[in-house]
Formats: C-alpha cells, sequence, structure tokens
C-alpha cells in the first residue's frame, strides 16, 4: 500500500452497522481489496487515533443487476472489515445532527 488513506475508503453506515457500534464498539469500513488485516489494523489507529482490538474481514460479491427486464449487468464487489475497539474508544462520523 503506498499510504494509510488508501487502505480505509469509506465506513458504511447501515441499521447494522449502527446497532453492531453501540453495543459492541464494532465499526464497518469498505477497504483496499489488496489489504490484509494488520495494514488495515495500523491505518485506522493513526487515522483515528483508537486502539483496535480486532479485525475482521469478508469479501462482498458484486450483485447481479437486470436492466428493463433485458440487460444484465455486475454490481462489483468489496472488502469489508468490521473493527472491534477499545472499550472507551469512539469514532463519530456524524456529530451534531
Amino acid at each position: 500500500m503506498k499510504s494509510i488513506y488508501d487502505v480505509v475508503i469509506s465506513p458504511i453506515i447501515t441499521e447494522k452497522s449502527t446497532i453492531a457500534k453501540e453495543e459492541s464498539n464494532e465499526i464497518e469500513f469498505v477497504v483496499n481489496k489488496m489489504a490484509n488485516k494488520k495494514e488495515i489494523k495500523e491505518a485506522v489507529e493513526k487515522i483515528f487515533k483508537v486502539t483496535v482490538l480486532d479485525v475482521r474481514t469478508m469479501n462482498m460479491p458484486g450483485k447481479i443487476k437486470t436492466i428493463r427486464g433485458i440487460h444484465r449487468g455486475l454490481r462489483s464487489g468489496y472488502k469489508k472489515a468490521v473493527i472491534r475497539l477499545k472499550q472507551n474508544d469512539k469514532i463519530e462520523f456524524f456529530q451534531g445532527v
């Protein structure tokens, strides 16, 4: 990887990830497909200044989509990382909303 900012692409904000954030202090990110767990851990710790306890990764496959019943296409897949933080550490994406 060139930079730590090339590893973490964006957070995943869904109902399921919000519940996981509140209950078990886990946050989900879309990460670079070539990044490994060690690189993901270092990048999150340096960018957000938190302590990472555990990193789980999974490759999410692309979905087949049909346009107007005739044309078929494929959405691109991505790699997802679920990161568990130390008890008192937090990452806030929307403050004051």
